[in-house]
């Protein structure tokens, strides 16, 4: 990923628990083994997925070496380095040793709120320290700190190393703006399963998916079909996989994904407080769709 476009689907790793609440690292060895299988492009660890603010220091080495060595180089691994504290990312970007990892993903800095101006100072620092490639994250829904078209398209034009963004306000208008006037180079990644299809029969070039930690061969294939212009197929694909999509986050995530693989048996359906397992009847809807899927 470090000289070529970041495009096609990555998936954003959930962590696996034991029910006793450590990290199950077989399991994280299995899904890894199960996503390269099914076809994805790029790893993600670190993401909002992987419930990563309740993984001590220790924990997130463990968990990316971990995926580091079951990866064996396969695929380009993009780790999520984000916050509302600017200078800790920036000093936790210089102490970082980079080995294997592709580019970063930066959220958005949340609870302070900070305005445009604000937010185009945050990622000029985190551009400035990065010796990756950065990919912006826009999920005002988390967040309440949206970058807005304007400040994304700057951003963009201004730093050749912030590489992309994975926009999951769900807002076309501003989602548009940005595919319209983009840089070359400059990829517009989709941060909602759901609306990856008609975003990128508008331009965009991939997603990062939480569905894929489940469903990787059917998603990457309705990814790549629509890359290539082939939307009967990815239309398809999109509507045969939509119902078990809205399902996954009907009772939150990651513990919508965590019943889908437990179901599929490649992970226990543990998570660690304040989240906690999806209602019962969630759980029977994920685990009718998944089988329908197997």
């Amino acid at each position: 990923m470090k000289a070529e476009p970041i495009k096609g689907t990555g998936v954003a790793l959930v962590t696996p628990f034991h029910n006793y609440g450590t990290i199950d690292f077989t399991s994280l060895g299995k899904l890894v083994k199960h996503v390269i299988k099914g076809g994805v492009d790029f790893l993600v660890a670190m993401g909002t997925t992987s419930e990563a603010p309740v993984l001590s220091k220790d924990e997130k080495t463990a968990v990316l070496n971990h995926i580091l060595e079951v990866n064996n180089n396969r695929l380009p691994v993009v780790l999520g380095m984000g916050g509302n504290n600017t200078q800790f990312i920036v000093d936790a970007i210089r102490s970082m040793d980079f080995e294997g990892i592709s580019g970063i993903l930066s959220v958005a800095p949340y609870y302070n709120k900070p305005n445009q101006k604000g937010i185009y100072y945050h990622f000029k620092s985190i551009a400035a320290a990065s010796p990756v490639p950065v990919i912006l994250y826009n999920v005002p829904g988390r967040t309440s700190s949206n970058i807005t078209a304007e400040t994304c398209l700057r951003l963009a034009h201004d730093f050749e190393n912030i590489k992309a963004v994975k926009e999951a306000s769900g807002n076309f208008s501003q989602i548009m703006e940005i595919l319209k006037n983009k840089p070359e180079g400059f990829s517009v990644l989709s941060g909602d399963d759901a609306i990856t299809f008609p975003m990128m029969a508008l331009g965009a070039d991939g997603v990062i998916s939480v569905v894929a930690n489940a469903f990787p061969k059917p998603f990457s294939k309705m990814v790549n079909a629509a890359a290539i212009g082939d939307y009967d197929k990815a239309r398809a694909l999109h509507f045969e996989l939509l119902e078990v999509m809205e399902a996954l986050f009907e009772d939150g995530n990651p513990g919508g994904i965590k019943a889908a693989l437990d179901v599929l048996g490649l992970a226990g359906n543990n998570l660690r407080l304040p989240l906690v397992k999806v209602n019962k009847a969630t759980y029977n809807t994920i685990a009718n769709l998944t089988n329908t899927l197997k």
